[in-house]
């Protein structure tokens, strides 16, 4: 999951909020916004200067609708590192400038043209080199990586100075390409696009004529001048090699790193064949693209950690599609066909990977457990348009549902996933977060439905969000996600999808802040609903927490049916503990109509009591304090006050 990437577009009043808007929707981010003067936004801040201290921090990056003057001022504390600083755009309130302020070779530059063509607008780019050539040479396309970036600053500065540069492209197809050179008819020197030939005679082609190597498409159109002997060498290859004087070594995103294993094979073996295989086919790391195997590997941690060790995707083909690439296969086997499916693994899935015009630069070989192959494309790979990802669950909590009880880590999950699934009011309480997803929405009583759903969804390779109330493992769907993966019930692709919990204010938590600290000493949860749990069962636990004197929570303490179950709790819990304990019913908590008070356990009245209410009943040492404004609050002491010093430290330390 890349969460922090995303660029937060932030304005400070509805005045803006129309060009926040539309700059959103043209780069596609979310619309921030100051809570006491904005509505309507997909995130909400209280205090201007500390959200975009922590976006900063984050590494997000930020379009800011106000004066560059005021975002410089705010963000100038935190300044270090340019190398790693993330891009910051400001716009203004008219919208007709666009300024790229900081990170201008990490995003900003091109950000700021982006959000300019949407809006008619001026991008001022102060960028040097991006304003003479076009290109910025310290930040290449995403399919590229810069293997020596602390040497651009002074290959930019000599081109700057008027020096020419030589363009090399080498491959494992083409071999080591020649410097750029006039062809016949084309003057000494050349400005305008070019690019090296493949033949062992140098010629100019144009950009976009055949036979132009398509790896340096985005050198040759930019306004470098190359010449065959310039003193700047901008090298483009997928092999490894070292940077001379004035040269810069670019590695294409080109490499596709085949794998197939036995089950719960060794990481550190899988990572060690992969390291063997580029050495020994002679080529770079960082040209890799991806991580390939069969679907039926999606969920080996194996395939994942050799992905992880080299910060690429991993991608699945099923078995049908990788024996289409029979016939290109170098070690067909029939044996790997009878056990899954197909005549090779490895060699198959990176010939999936490059596509036709593709070739296998590395065949298969194989460790004790683990086989690897490469092969190389002619053009950059986009890992997202081959094979599938392994879908990813996430389920996640979303407390009461009001944004500010909300963790970050959930609504990160949220803006990442491509689907959501829940009973309807919760999604519906997402608001604008819920924006540009999928939904697939339920009613109360289809929660298997609904989880098998999310899981079905997330095995087809999508991310999706599974959306509860509160905190998603109490009393909510994460218990059944994984009660379904211990008996089934599902597909085999569903199976083999990643999990991740996210947990969220549940009501106990929630009740508790707002009346004081009445869980401050042992507590539990009883949920009355005998639905899913018999009756005796709910009756032996109410009895034994009242024996225990535990404070008790419980949940589905009524239901428009069902009337009698608060009642037996009432009573059976006053056989153990005073009529005066107090007890809180907390109803529409985090929610417009959010309503708690406190009532005598003898008193409790189960018509006091609705289906969206929450009741924590205090233990026997339970205590009610009013403050000198008039409020009432309920604590637990846990005996800490009157405790002599040593006592205390001792205490604390549990």
């Amino acid at each position: 999951m890349t969460l922090a990437s995303e660029p937060a577009v932030v304005i400070l009043s509805d005045a803006s909020h129309a060009l926040g808007r539309r700059i959103a929707d043209a780069i596609g981010a979310k619309l921030h916004g100051a809570r006491a003067r904005t509505a309507h936004v997909d995130v909400a801040f209280d205090e201007t200067k500390a959200h975009l201290a922590a976006l900063f921090s984050a590494g997000r990056p930020i379009v800011a609708v106000m004066a560059s003057g005021a975002l410089i001022r705010i963000l100038a504390p935190l300044l270090a590192d340019k190398h790693t600083e993330p891009a910051v755009v400001a716009v203004s309130e008219d919208g007709a400038s666009v300024v790229s302020l900081l990170g201008g070779h990490h995003g900003a530059n091109d950000l700021a043209r982006t959000i300019a063509a949407a809006l008619d607008a001026h991008a001022a780019v102060t960028t040097a080199g991006d304003l003479k050539f076009g290109v910025a040479l310290d930040q290449p396309p995403q399919d590229y990586v810069l293997a020596n970036p602390a040497d651009a600053k002074a290959v930019m500065a000599e081109l700057v100075a008027e020096a020419k540069a030589q363009l090399v492209i080498s491959s494992p197809q083409r071999g080591e390409g020649g410097a750029i050179a006039p062809g016949e008819g084309a003057a000494p020197e050349k400005t305008g696009p070019s690019a090296p030939s493949s033949g062992p005679s140098d010629h100019l082609l144009p950009a976009g004529e055949k036979g132009n190597p398509p790896l340096a498409e985005w050198l040759i159109s930019s306004r470098i001048p190359f010449v065959a002997d310039g003193t700047v060498t901008l090298t483009v290859t997928d092999r490894p090699k070292h940077a001379g004087p004035l040269e810069l070594v670019y590695h294409p995103k080109a490499l596709v790193l085949g794998m197939g294993c036995e089950r719960h094979a060794s990481s550190e073996e899988a990572i060690a064949l992969a390291e063997q295989a580029l050495a020994d086919g002679d080529l770079a790391w960082q040209s890799l693209a991806a991580v390939v195997s069969i679907d039926v590997k999606a969920d080996e941690p194996a395939i994942h950690d050799v992905a992880a060790h080299f910060g690429v995707p991993a991608r699945f083909f099923p078995a049908a599609r990788l024996e289409e690439e029979a016939p290109r296969l170098q070690n067909p086997s029939d044996v790997v066909f009878a056990e899954v499916g197909c005549h090779g693994v490895a060699e198959g899935a990176a010939l999936a990977g490059v596509g036709p015009s593709g070739d296998l630069v590395f065949p298969k070989i194989k460790s004790k457990g683990v086989t690897a192959a490469i092969a190389h494309s002619a053009a950059t790979v986009d890992p997202a348009t081959i094979g599938r990802a392994r879908g990813t669950l996430y389920v996640v909590g979303i407390g009461p549902g009001a944004d500010q009880w909300r963790s970050p880590e959930v609504s990160a999950m949220v803006s990442a996933s491509t689907d959501l699934v829940g009973y309807s009011l919760y999604l519906d309480l997402l608001g604008p977060l819920a924006s540009g997803k999928t939904r697939h929405d339920f009613d109360l009583g289809k929660e298997e439905a609904r989880v098998v759903h999310a899981m079905e969804l997330a095995g087809e390779g999508k991310t999706v969000a599974l959306v509860c109330s509160g905190d998603a493992g109490i009393y909510a769907m994460a218990t059944l996600v994984f009660e379904l993966f211990d008996k089934g019930g599902i597909s085999d692709a569903a199976s083999r999808i990643e999990v991740q919990v996210s947990p969220g204010i549940s009501a106990l938590q929630a009740a508790a802040a707002r009346i004081g600290a009445p869980l401050g000493h042992d507590f539990c949860t009883i949920s009355l609903s005998d639905l899913l749990t018999p009756w005796e069962h709910i009756q032996r636990r109410v009895k034994a927490a009242g024996e225990g004197d535990f404070v008790i929570a419980f949940y589905n303490p009524v239901s428009m049916k069902r009337r009698t179950q608060l009642v037996y709790a009432r009573d059976k819990l006053l056989e153990y503990r005073p009529a005066s304990t107090p007890v809180i019913l907390a109803t529409n908590l985090g929610r417009p109509g959010e309503h708690v008070r406190t009532v005598p356990l003898g008193s409790l009245n189960v018509d006091d009591v609705d289906m969206l209410t929450v009741v924590v009943v205090g233990s026997s040492e339970s205590r009610t304090v009013t403050t000198g404004d008039g409020k009432t609050w309920v604590y637990t002491p846990r005996g800490y006050s009157g405790k002599a010093e040593s006592g205390m430290k001792m205490e604390t330390k549990d």
